[in-house]
């Protein structure tokens, strides 16, 4: 073997050993936890409290209306229940959307579980679940315990 071929092998060699560690640097960089500072923690627990306060006056303005040509208007209550859904589903993704990865981990965390639980139930009703559904009711006992712990954490 030459001398010309030691060197291109060592040459290959070094480099594969380059570009490991440097494969190896850009998914350490990638993949550790980033750490928040307290600012922006506080900032994105205010926002998504924020959320959440915009999301519940939307569920409990467009879930508690009245059908407009009183309890015969059919067209008014199916106008009413697509808004209950559109308030729900639209609440839930809403929230989901806000979630910041600087939010504290319980306020996210529950902040999650409730935006999902009213997708469920938006979903669940747009199938034609009923409130005294026992399992739609299961949902709605859910969110009411979901957005409890929200508020708490929020305050």
């Amino acid at each position: 073997m030459s001398v010309t071929q030691i060197i291109a092998i060592a040459a290959v060699v070094i480099g594969l050993i380059a570009a490991g560690i440097g494969g190896y640097a850009l998914y350490a960089v990638k993949n550790q936890d980033k750490k928040y500072t307290e600012a922006e923690q506080d900032t994105a627990k205010i926002a998504l409290c924020d959320a959440m306060k915009t999301v519940s006056k939307g569920i409990a303005i467009n879930t508690n209306l009245a059908v407009p040509g009183g309890p015969d208007d059919t067209t008014g209550a199916l106008a009413v229940a697509a808004n209950a859904r559109l308030a729900l589903i639209t609440g839930g993704q809403y929230l989901l959307n806000r979630i910041d990865p600087a939010a504290p981990a319980d306020l996210a965390t529950a902040a999650r579980k409730y935006a999902n639980t009213l997708l469920d139930i938006g979903a669940a009703a747009t199938a034609g679940s009923q409130t005294d559904d026992p399992q739609q009711k299961v949902r709605l006992d859910d969110a009411g315990a979901d957005s409890k712990q929200i508020n708490d954490i929020c305050k």
